[in-house]
């Protein structure tokens, strides 16, 4: 019987574009098969929405896309973030009385400015930039059920991107903690 694995050593896959078991789309079983087939361990599929939970190095998530590719026909993009980062991350933002608006947005690695550009390119699309750092971006939409920021920060970066809703991750880091 194998210890539990620390959370230092945990990442969190975020897919762009694929939710499992919607036609089209690949199923669960497939996507965790691909990420087992990678090497990955302690793979813990999260709601519907291509977001894994992973014990492994970060490059092991590509290896699970050429996998998945294989197993089922279909690329996608996949964005990591190492857990204990997304943990600090949510508890920046889990308080705050707009915490339902906002989103976090996985992309290349690169650092957006949270200059007049970026900050008119959000507002044509209903929502704010609130942080940012290499990889990542914290933005706030206008409006409830609302989810504008992965368009704004793939026209920024001119590159893939992936967004999850801040309750989304505030369930994922109860529930991994």
């Amino acid at each position: 019987m194998s210890s539990p694995t620390p959370s230092s050593m945990r990442r969190v896959a975020f897919i762009r574009n694929l939710n499992q078991g919607q036609r089209g789309h690949v199923s669960t079983a497939d996507l965790v098969g691909s990420f087992d087939d990678a090497g990955c361990r302690d793979v813990a599929p999260f709601q519907s929405n291509g977001t894994v939970v992973f014990s492994g190095p970060a490059a092991l998530a590509t290896d699970a896309m050429s996998s998945l590719a294989v197993r089922t026909g279909v690329e996608r993009e996949v964005f990591v973030h190492g857990f204990d980062d997304l943990a600090d991350i949510v508890a920046a933002h889990r308080g705050a009385d707009d915490a339902a608006r906002r989103e976090l947005t996985l992309h290349a690695p690169v650092l957006i400015a949270l200059d007049e550009r970026a900050a008119s390119e959000a507002a044509r699309r209903r929502c704010s930039l609130l942080q940012t750092a290499v990889g990542w971006t914290v933005t706030r939409n206008e409006r409830d059920r609302e989810s504008n920021a992965t368009p704004v920060i793939e026209r920024l970066t001119g590159a893939p991107a992936t967004s999850r809703g801040l309750p989304t991750l505030i369930r994922l880091v109860d529930r991994e903690a």
